[in-house]
């Protein structure tokens, strides 16, 4: 086993041993985790960096990777497959999210370091950096600073918008590994590496939108015959909550592992493992509160959150890789705009007309913190790129980056700016009821 396995384990074996004061005392697993992450690559610092690059990492996260997207979309509360904020949620992930991406991708090739570099990854850039996730910033969910229903458009947000990107995502890791290897060819080979480029980047293209519809069936096939078993058997007495639990730890596992052996197409796993998240819940549910009992749910959470505590402590050790190494002043400027003026400005916008007020629009933008699937994406573009390769460095440059940045401004900064913000209206609200008419 990999010492930065094993260590990652005792890590957080330990933290769990103390997880439930710790939070109570206002400190987030994540942020702990990558503390202790950072501190132990310390202890041998090229060990930790070939094994983020080993292969066996990336096995390890793509694993990870179908389990949280499935957790996602089975977590989703309220009725039908969006919560009951279905035109919300749809304005958001088909308006917003597409718009932050291009104009991420804009201001990278801008911004960032080594223009041609910048050029072959930018895509992938993008997907990494915008999907959000809560998981570190948690807090802010459960202040009563935030209004009821903008909490539930945020948690339905993000366990979508992750899951749509998932394709995007692999069709540009795919085209950009195969103009690195153009790119990177000597003269004397570039003619046959070229043309083994065109083919890789040609099946890339061609395959992508087989490969995703392939996903989508295999997902909507599995947690639809799994989702309506469930529901018979348990009311007939059959299974159990306990049996159920089991059935759906295995099923995103079932759904990456038979859209990934598919011959020919090669579907996408993540997309799989997502799409059956959806399916299942929607037939598990179906006229019963459009909820999955919690006692179903328990213990796919909780390997979730184990499996996201071991990627924050990765993401420790990652980050001493990153910043030991030195990173360009330009990462932190293009940090800055994707969490606060990239999302806001298209949240915002995409939400015009919809019955949002004003405000609830500037905080459902602001409110997108980056975590656990930012992680895992850009853990699989760093390992997909050659060692030591200007792209690779770049993508875990800027994943890294990001989401420490964003552990920063949403699970510290936020709260405290939250908790302002509402006391003064608070007080305004008073002064206005003394005064006198």
């Amino acid at each position: 086993m990999s010492p930065l396995v094993l260590i990652g384990l005792v890590a957080v074996l330990l933290w769990s041993l103390v997880s439930h004061r710790m939070e109570r005392w206002g400190v987030a697993g994540p942020a702990a985790l990558l503390v202790i992450g950072a501190a132990a690559a310390t202890l041998d610092l090229p060990a930790f960096e070939s094994a983020i690059d080993a292969e066996w990492s990336e096995k390890v996260v793509e694993v990870v990777l179908a389990i949280l997207l499935f957790v996602d979309a089975t977590e989703v509360r309220g009725r039908g497959i969006f919560g009951g904020e279905g035109r919300i949620t749809l304005r958001l992930v088909l308006i917003a999210l597409p718009l932050s991406l291009i104009l991420a991708a804009v201001a990278g090739i801008f911004i960032l370091p080594d223009t041609i570099v910048v050029l072959i990854v930018i895509l992938v850039i993008v997907c990494i950096v915008m999907p959000t996730d809560f998981a570190p910033a948690a807090r802010i969910l459960r202040l009563g600073h935030v209004p009821a229903r903008v909490r539930q458009i945020l948690n339905v947000e993000s366990g979508y918008n992750d899951g749509v990107v998932s394709p995007l995502f692999a069709m540009s890791l795919a085209m950009s590994v195969g103009l690195v290897e153009l790119v990177r060819a000597k003269p004397a080979e570039r003619e046959s590496i070229a043309v083994d480029g065109m083919i890789h980047m040609g099946e890339a293209l061609v395959t992508a939108v087989p490969a995703t519809l392939t996903a989508i069936a295999v997902g909507v096939v599995l947690g639809a015959l799994v989702g309506w078993g469930v529901k018979a058997l348990h009311r007939r007495g059959f299974a159990d909550d306990a049996g159920v639990r089991f059935v759906m730890l295995l099923v995103p596992l079932i759904a990456y592992g038979g859209a990934v052996a598919i011959p020919v197409v090669h579907a996408n796993g993540f997309v799989a493992a997502f799409v059956a998240g959806v399916a299942y819940r929607a037939v598990r549910t179906r006229g019963a509160g459009g909820s999955i009992p919690h006692a179903e749910l328990l213990l796919v959470e909780e390997v979730g959150v184990l499996a996201a505590n071991l990627v924050w402590f990765v993401l420790g050790a990652s980050a001493v890789v990153v910043f030991v190494g030195g990173v360009d002043p330009s990462l932190f400027l293009f940090a800055a705009l994707v969490l606060t003026v990239l999302r806001i400005g298209p949240v915002y916008v995409s939400l015009l007309g919809s019955g949002i007020r004003p405000r609830d629009r500037l905080l459902i933008g602001a409110l997108g913190p980056r975590g656990t699937a930012s992680i895992a994406f850009g853990l699989l573009a760093f390992n997909a790129f050659p060692p030591n390769s200007a792209e690779g460095d770049l993508v875990l440059d800027v994943m890294v980056v990001t989401v420490v940045a964003s552990v920063l401004l949403h699970g510290a900064v936020a709260p405290v700016l939250l908790r302002r913000l509402d006391r003064g209206s608070a007080l305004s609200a008073a002064g206005a009821d003394r005064a006198p008419h």
